[in-house]
């Protein structure tokens, strides 16, 4: 008899089929838990109207107030001034209110529930910080009807300001990971927005937002140099207006992708180890 000729099984090809899968199965769990997200700001809509008020009063209070002594009318005032306070709309709702809400979560043990799912370790974070561009992006919105009210225009074409928005939304999302990581590590809701509130001034102030910042002194000159928000702000300036970029695209760009490849592992490594 000839012996039987061994047929080769086929190695389980599961896991092999799910990895291609696993980006688009975050993906979606993602967004399942962002619409729950959204659907909690629809119910209490407080930290989206603090992230809205917050830039519009600055951008009237600085217009009426500044405008004649640094640049002679509030209408060359405004259109410096507005890319500036729409940088900060969308890191101020980022900053004060990311890293708070998974810190709200994480005490209620909602966080516990979702680790207990199948779904991927970074997914409830990830969905909380998509909702947050959703709301950036409605902070954004408003502020420009605002300044279109006060008499803004944009200076360059539709696609400048596109892009312009663009460069802000993302410069939001990856500054949300700083605070999200906060929110992840400390306990206390309160000290999370302590150090948020506190980190908030120098980073939005400490820029070109209100000056140009060779009419500052040397100590802030240097701070506002290094300062990623300036690049943003500079970078959303020359979108919107038509001044020189100065590579400040670039560096905005670079910097929104050094904080993200930073605090991104360093959230979800300190979820993870959350207990």
């Amino acid at each position: 008899m000839t012996p039987a000729t061994p047929t080769a099984t086929p190695a389980p090809a599961t896991a092999d089929a799910a990895a291609p899968r696993r980006p688009a199965r975050l993906l979606r769990h993602s967004l399942v838990l962002t619409g729950r997200s959204l659907a909690k700001s629809a119910r209490n809509p407080g930290a989206m109207l603090n992230g809205v008020l917050t830039p519009a009063l600055f951008l009237v209070l600085f217009t009426f107030l500044f405008g004649g002594s640094v640049a002679g009318s509030t209408d060359a005032y405004l259109l410096y001034l507005f890319p500036g306070i729409a940088v900060m709309g969308a890191g101020l709702s980022g900053m004060l209110s990311s890293g708070l809400a998974i810190n709200i979560d994480m005490k209620k043990g909602v966080f516990d529930r979702f680790r207990s799912l199948p779904i991927g370790r970074s997914a409830p974070l990830l969905g909380s910080i998509l909702a947050d561009v959703v709301r950036y992006a409605v902070a954004v919105a408003l502020l420009f009807g605002i300044g279109y009210l006060m008499g803004f225009r944009v200076q360059t074409d539709a696609a400048s300001a596109l892009g312009a928005v663009a460069l802000m939304l993302g410069f939001g999302f990856c500054l949300s990971w700083v605070t999200v990581f906060l929110g992840v590590l400390v306990r206390d809701e309160n000290a999370v927005m302590g150090f948020a509130f506190i980190a908030f001034i120098p980073l939005m102030l400490g820029t070109s937002l209100a000056a140009p910042v060779d009419t500052l002194p040397g100590w802030l000159q240097a701070w506002a140099g290094v300062n990623p928000a300036t690049h943003a702000m500079d970078a959303a300036r020359a979108l919107l207006t038509g001044t020189p970029a100065d590579g400040s695209i670039i560096r905005t760009l670079v910097w929104s992708a050094a904080l993200l490849a930073v605090f991104c592992p360093l959230a979800v490594a300190a979820y993870a180890r959350r207990r």
